[in-house]
Formats: structure tokens, sequence, C-alpha cells
């Protein structure tokens, strides 16, 4: 694998770097792939490396004692999250759970404070994931609570088609209806019937395995 043709694929801020950067992360980023239903960060385990999904769909949760879980959001191919964990030097809130087989990158967590001292472009860079992440949480929290299945359902997928957070996606994403169920946190059944209303308002397509997004501003839209 070439890992420099990699990051500059599926990490948009590896292009922002220096030479000399460049090359120290390239030294300092592991590759590895992860098995679906794999732990790739367990919560409470204290933040060692910064997370990126070149392939694959991994999911952000949380649990209690018992046994019950909550889905926070997804993260697609492109996608680097756990930056938050690294800036506080603090252990993980949450688990990061692979929802297919998944090619993850752990960039080392004293590379990426050396990065953050060193590089003006990726502090810019991670100030606006930040900035976008927060976002999406706050609307993730007035979704669930105030919209209609078929609404959240629609917020959801447009959750994994942010340019901001995920640039490597097109308009079409690999992902099961029993995915998108977990992540929306409905059952299967109710997951196709929302994912049917939806094609039938002419804002994305199924198709096996797929979700092909036709209308991403009335995916963020409907039902408001």
């Amino acid at each position: 694998m070439n890992l420099s043709r990699v990051l500059e694929t599926h990490a948009a801020w590896f292009d922002l770097l220096d030479d000399a950067q460049q090359a120290r992360v390239l030294r300092d980023t592991t590759i590895a792939d992860i098995e679906a239903g794999t732990i790739i960060e367990h919560k409470g385990a204290i933040a060692s490396a910064w997370i990126g999904v070149l392939d694959g769909l991994v999911k952000v949760s949380v649990g209690n004692a018992d046994g019950k879980m909550a889905s926070l959001t997804g993260v697609p191919s492109g996608g680097w999250i756990g930056e938050g964990s690294l800036l506080k030097r603090e252990a993980r809130k949450y688990d990061i759970i692979a929802l297919r087989r998944s090619t993850i990158a752990r960039l080392r967590g004293d590379t990426f404070n050396w990065l953050l001292d060193g590089s003006i472009p990726f502090n810019r860079f991670l100030l606006h994931q930040l900035n976008e992440r927060v976002a999406q949480f706050i609307g993730k929290a007035e979704h669930d609570r105030l919209l209609a299945p078929d609404a959240r359902v629609a917020r959801c997928l447009a959750e994994l088609f942010n340019p901001l957070l995920y640039p490597g996606n097109s308009t079409r994403l690999e992902i099961t209806q029993e995915e998108i169920g977990y992540l929306a946190r409905m059952s299967r059944q109710r997951t196709n019937q929302a994912l049917r209303s939806l094609e039938a308002a002419g804002l994305l397509k199924v198709v096996y395995g797929a979700v092909e997004v036709l209308d991403l501003d009335g995916l963020k839209a409907f039902g408001t």
C-alpha cells in the first residue's frame, strides 16, 4: 500500500502539511484492516492516536452497565475521529466500532500534537472540523427529540455526506439498511419504510448495499 497516496485521497489535511511534516506523518501512521463488530477504540482507554477511516464504516457509540447502547454518529471513508480526547489528553468517552470490515489509520498522538504546535494550516483544518462536529451533535440531539422516524433517517444519511467532515464521499455511499438502522437507532423494517418514503420523495435512490443521494439539501430539510 502506498501510504502517501492513500492519505492524499482519504485525509484532506495531509496536503496542507510541508514535506517534513508529511514525512513524519507517514512514519508515525499505522494501517490495519478491522473486521465488522470489532471495537477499534474502547471507552475509558487513554487516547493515544487520531483515528482515520480509509475504507469502510464505523460508528461512535456509548453504553451503560446494563448493556444499553446508543449510537452517536457514523464515520464513513475519509473521516477522522477522536481529536477531542487527544486535545484534552483524557480517556475516551465512547467506543469506536467497525460496522463493516474497514481499513483504519492511526496517527500517533505525539505526532498529532507536534502538528498542532507547528502547522497553522493543520490547526485551521482542525478548528473547522471541531466546529462542524459540534454543530452535528447539536443537530442530532434536536432531531432525535423532535423529528419523526422518516426525517431522522434523512438527517442520519445527510450527516454521512458532510463535505467538511467526510470529503472523500461522492453522492453514493456503500451502506446497508441494517447499518443505517444502527446509526438511526431504528429497526431494519422501519428503516426500510423510511428509505422508501425518501426515495418516493425523489431525495435518494436505494440500490443493493448502497444509497445514492439525489438531493442532499432536501435530505437536510426533510420533515421541517
